[in-house]
């Protein structure tokens, strides 16, 4: 299975929408196949309309067709090694595996090379290593002891949990070869609040906001220092039809701040929007090792920071699920927000991978049935056991119950975020 959870902006920040009401700050969350993210800028209900889709639209899909295919490959790679993980670990032990597959559910294209059928699958929720254990048409005696359930608990953990291993180690390879390629960002703040976007025939559009502009100030308002991003996003919810004297530095550093006077429209709950995003102003810089002993020390440093921020940012989404809930999101969103990262800046697809593979690696620890940890904690009751096994029967309800869910949950979460996609909006 796989799990995401993105807990700091990967070389863009993260944008807040003022054309709808806009999402509270939060971290990334792409989660295995309950992958979270924050491509949650509207929340208004959604109408199925039979609509011809308009050329621009068709226009715009096309435009992004590169930077969703470099997203898609991204997540498939990471999907192939936590399997490959699996696969080696089995077959280097000389354990019998039957099939290898990307996906679930109807097969779309199969082959067979020794003795092993490789496939692709029709829903994109993760992929699986099957074993001929209890398979009667596989020709293999049940008591063979090179079935993966005749052997003894060490070899089957270290087959269960190499998935998890691969992942990690892929992680890191990728921070490795940022360092030693295009160099680890490094980001120093600015002041004021960035505007990377602005909706044509918007508030601010037609008041004379621009995208590059950054936000410095408002007239009428002290700030202790330059105005965060919640800051400027609270002054124009709370001025639906008023006008609003922001203080705006357009055309870099040595230009001089000029008074653009925005009146936000009205949402339909009271709330001023203009129609734009914002984002932390900053600059990027790279950092660059010089040698192979620097690049190991600072891919270590930002693989354990990365790490360190993805359990933080997991363990807070389920200490306030209640909260978070809403933000679970599947492959569908992991590939916008990938796509999205690509388009801003390939470089950014490092950080992009090496995250999700650490998401991954994460919650397929975590000890639920269908993820890799379910099945590390019915091998250490068993231990705890003596080595006496649980019924077969109660070990595959355990585990089908888990799949089921998942597979339900993530069909769910395939076709709302579809819907939730920008472009499928505008034609819906």
């Amino acid at each position: 299975m796989i799990s995401i959870c993105l807990s700091r902006p990967i070389l863009n920040p993260q944008h807040h929408s003022l054309l709808f009401k806009p999402s509270p700050p939060s971290p990334y969350l792409l989660r295995p196949l309950l992958f979270p993210t924050r491509r949650r800028r509207h929340r208004h209900r959604h109408r199925i309309l039979l609509l011809r889709p308009r050329a621009s639209h068709l226009l715009s899909a096309l435009d992004s067709a590169p930077s969703v295919l470099e997203a898609s490959a991204v997540l498939a790679a990471i999907i192939v090694v936590h399997e490959l993980g699996h696969f080696l670990a089995a077959s280097l032990q000389g354990i019998h595996v039957s099939k290898f597959a990307i996906g679930f559910g109807p097969v779309l294209a199969r082959f067979v090379s020794g003795g092993v059928e490789y496939s692709l699958r029709a829903f994109p929720l993760g992929g699986f290593v099957g074993f001929p254990d209890d398979d009667p048409d596989s020709g293999i005696p049940s008591d063979d002891a090179d079935l993966l359930k005749n052997r003894p608990i060490p070899d089957r953990l270290l087959v269960v949990s190499a998935g998890v291993a691969a992942n990690l180690l892929f992680a890191y390879l990728i921070v490795f070869s940022e360092v030693i390629s295009v160099g680890l960002p490094v980001q120093k703040p600015l002041a004021g609040v960035l505007v990377p976007e602005v909706r044509s025939g918007s508030a601010a559009a037609r008041d004379g906001l621009r995208p590059g502009d950054v936000i410095l100030g408002v007239e009428n308002i002290a700030f202790p220092s330059a105005p965060s991003v919640s800051e400027v996003v609270d002054v124009i919810k709370m001025s639906p039809k008023k006008s609003v004297p922001l203080r705006v530095l357009r055309g870099g550093a040595g230009s001089e701040p000029i008074v653009v006077n925005v009146v936000p429209d009205e949402s339909s709950d009271g709330s001023g929007r203009i129609g734009v995003q914002l984002s932390p102003n900053y600059s990027v810089s790279k950092l660059r090792a010089s040698d192979l002993a620097e690049a190991t020390r600072l891919a270590g440093k930002e693989f354990w920071g990365l790490a360190t921020v993805v359990v933080d940012g997991l363990k807070q989404t389920f200490l306030n699920f209640s909260q978070s809930a809403s933000k679970v999101s599947g492959p569908v969103a992991i590939i916008a927000v990938g796509a999205e990262v690509a388009k801003s800046s390939s470089d950014g697809l490092f950080q992009f991978a090496a995250v999700i593979n650490l998401n991954l690696a994460v919650i397929n620890l975590l000890p639920l049935p269908a993820l890799d940890g379910g099945s590390l904690a019915l091998l250490l009751v068993e231990a705890a056991r003596g080595g006496r096994k649980l019924p077969r029967e109660l070990e595959q309800r355990i585990m089908s119950s888990g799949i089921l869910v998942v597979l339900m949950l993530g069909l769910f979460l395939i076709v709302r975020d579809t819907l939730n996609l920008d472009f499928i909006k505008e034609m819906l």
